[in-house]
């Protein structure tokens, strides 16, 4: 029973990395609305909607949001602070640059997760993941089709790489909560809400959305900004966090392929090997991670 939750909870997973593929290409549509404006448009959008959720399922459904202050500071700060970065950086640099920077954070789950594990620390397995997934980001300096404008600024680059360091921790801490309900979430969307829309206030000039931006902004709500909080939550407490960072290689693909698609991004043979890289190097580090859980279970079985 046990397992059948466990696989039932990674499967929810492949929600959230489906939702999360979407971010790069919905943040590129909503472009021009400052990050903190557009982050506390979406929050509340998916705080709203998860009231609606809530109140369907009766007066009782409320309780969920009163929980312990410490997975409340986390969330909420992980989710800000991540969402704030990532929309600066698609907003400062290319897109797709920005988005495979930044989903670097599979590779960086497998290496925290083993750190996590106590499991004797980092094998060369993850060191040479670690090496490819950066390798992949050079690659994408390597490009000569871009202009010096098109580039941006180095904060952009900063910023992306922050949200790969945020999400990547936040995803492995987040297991010692594994008795927080999910659905505390909702209230922690309300509370990035509140945080952006003061951050907007105080940092940058109000821009009044297009019809286009509208669409863009109300599908982030839903979706990468709302159903990816929840989807992903109870995987990362629940599931096999080692297969979710398995499965979350294919979102670098995933998100750059939709960016082409869209025509918001150009196939050149340098992305295309960028994205390789970065997953190849995800998928050596998690190789690793097998091969001394797989060591560690013979080592007790004839101990």
């Amino acid at each position: 029973m046990a397992h059948h939750s466990q696989t039932a909870a990674t499967l929810v997973g492949l929600v959230a990395i489906g939702f999360s593929a979407s971010l790069a290409l919905l943040s590129t549509l909503a472009a021009g609305i400052p990050p903190f404006q557009l982050l506390a448009t979406n929050a509340a959008i998916a705080f709203l909607a998860g009231l609606l959720f809530l109140g369907a399922r009766g007066k009782g459904a409320w309780r969920v949001l009163k929980q312990p202050l410490r997975p409340w500071i986390m969330a909420v700060l992980a989710i800000f602070t991540y969402h704030a970065a990532y929309f600066y950086a698609v907003a400062s640099i290319p897109p797709a640059r920005a988005s495979l920077i930044a989903y670097l954070w599979p590779l960086l789950i497998v290496v925290f997760a083993s750190l996590a594990s106590g499991g004797g620390g980092v094998r060369w397995g993850h060191g040479l993941g670690a090496l490819l997934g950066l390798a992949g980001v050079v690659v994408m300096f390597a490009d000569k089709s871009a202009t010096v404008e098109a580039v941006g600024p180095a904060s952009g680059y900063v910023a992306a790489f922050a949200c790969a360091l945020i999400w990547s921790g936040y995803s492995v801490l987040n297991r010692r909560y594994s008795g927080v309900p999910s659905e505390m979430l909702i209230g922690v969307c309300g509370a990035v809400a509140v945080l952006s829309a003061l951050s907007h206030l105080v940092f940058e000039t109000s821009v009044s959305p297009t019809p286009g931006q509208w669409w863009a902004i109300v599908l982030l709500g839903i979706g990468p900004i709302g159903l990816t909080f929840l989807s992903w939550d109870h995987a990362t407490k629940h599931g096999n966090i080692a297969l979710l960072g398995v499965i979350s290689f294919s979102t670098p693909i995933l998100s750059t392929a939709l960016l082409v698609l869209a025509g918001e991004a150009s196939a050149s043979i340098y992305l295309g090997l960028a994205a390789t890289l970065v997953v190849t190097g995800a998928m050596a580090a998690s190789r690793a991670g097998r091969d001394r859980h797989s060591q560690g279970r013979a080592n007790s079985r004839y101990s």
